[in-house]
């Protein structure tokens, strides 16, 4: 099989991975994979080519560019597709156009996130008219389903869930000796509890709403430190906000790194505040991690984080309902032990990016009768759940 993906670029984020991820697998499986740019190459299109994934950067300018559709359409004709995999709305409606009278197989288009509607919009418009030639429209979650299909822009009929997969192999289960090095890297006391979130710094994460659970759990006697796994423009207002809450000495701003598989074993819970989400790669990592998760109720959260069995969920914006999920797993040390081993097996069930790339097979042969139910790692060999 002959898969070309569309997106806009390979910059450095959780879509650009998981494209990368998943023509990686279908290159390894032996079809042929290979990732078209609409945009500019990104930082990844390196790291994608390393991997022998053919990249094809067409250079796109802002606003209507028919010299790019062309590009396109050559590129598509050259590739001989089976399949044409597109990732959001731009890559979309570009690459259906271009893609007219080309004979390619099946298309199909994956919506990452939840989106942002805009009713009458020329973008919509043109969206909306890509999915008349469209076979499959994917979303990352069911909360994402149902909210493109309820707002029109995804027909109820062509509607599909496929959760995205993250290499977690190199992920190890969370470890008390790791912990304990790293707060003596810190200078921190052994006997902290270390509370962990990983991602970019911005107003829709809300972290402020997570350093204020932090400082109520620690007016409460809890010895927590946070560690803050990212970078973004909300970096100098949440580091202003951290030292009004006096929380400098426990909160640990750590910026963009590149070892996040390896920092995850050192949390002895990971958290997640964010007012919305897709589906959090971020999420996956931590169960993999065998890492209790307290996380919002919002997007495609539910979909990974089981409610008193791998984590516990709470309201978006409410700190003091975050700290009490918090402080509940603070205390009971044998609920974190429970929720990080079936966690953990869930992640290498469900988690992985084989069970995304056999998920999306199935679904390039044809679409299924399910309603639009989730076609996620149940169709994936159980890998083996290692120690919590």
């Amino acid at each position: 099989m002959n898969v070309v993906h569309v997106v806009e670029s390979l910059a450095v984020g959780g879509l650009e991975r998981v494209v990368l991820s998943l023509a990686a697998w279908q290159n390894r499986r032996g079809d042929a994979s290979q990732i078209v740019c609409l945009f500019e190459a990104g930082a990844l299109a390196t790291e994608a080519r390393a991997q022998g994934i053919v990249v094809t950067v067409i250079g796109k300018s802002p606003g209507f560019d028919l010299r790019a559709l062309l590009c396109l359409r050559a590129a598509l004709r050259t590739s001989g597709a089976d399949v044409l995999h597109t990732h959001n709305a731009v890559a979309h409606y570009y690459a259906v156009a271009a893609a007219v009278g080309l004979g390619i197989k099946y298309v199909v288009n994956t919506r990452h996130g939840m989106g942002s509607f805009r009713g009458a919009s020329r973008l919509d418009w043109m969206y909306r008219a890509a999915m008349l030639r469209t076979d499959t429209a994917v979303s990352v979650c069911r909360a994402g389903r149902e909210h493109f299909v309820r707002v029109g822009v995804i027909p109820h009929a062509k509607a599909e869930v496929v959760p995205n997969g993250v290499p977690i192999e190199g992920i190890e289960a969370r470890s008390h000796q790791a912990k304990e090095q790293l707060l003596s890297r810190l200078g921190r006391p052994s006997a902290s509890f270390v509370v962990g979130t990983v991602g970019r710094l911005s107003p829709v994460k809300d972290h402020a709403t997570l350093l204020k659970a932090i400082h109520q759990l620690r007016v409460s006697g809890r010895p927590v430190e946070l560690l803050v796994v990212g970078d973004g423009e909300s970096r100098a207002l949440l580091e202003a906000l951290s030292k009004v809450l006096e929380l400098e000495e426990c909160v640990h701003f750590l910026g963009m790194r590149d070892d996040v598989a390896a920092l995850l074993p050192t949390f002895d819970a990971f958290a997640l505040s964010s007012i919305s989400e897709g589906y959090s790669l971020a999420l996956v990592e931590a169960a993999a991690a065998a890492l209790p998760i307290v996380a919002t109720r919002v997007g495609g959260n539910s979909d990974i984080v089981e409610e008193g069995a791998t984590g516990l969920l709470v309201p978006a914006h409410d700190a003091s309902a975050f700290a009490a999920a918090l402080a509940g797993v603070v205390d009971d040390a044998s609920m974190r032990e429970r929720m990080g081993r079936a966690g953990r097996q869930w992640a290498l069930e469900h988690g992985t990016v084989g069970a995304m790339g056999l998920a999306y097979l199935a679904l390039y042969k044809g679409p299924s009768t399910s309603g639009g139910e989730m076609r996620h790692a149940s169709q994936a060999p159980t890998a083996p759940a290692g120690k919590a």
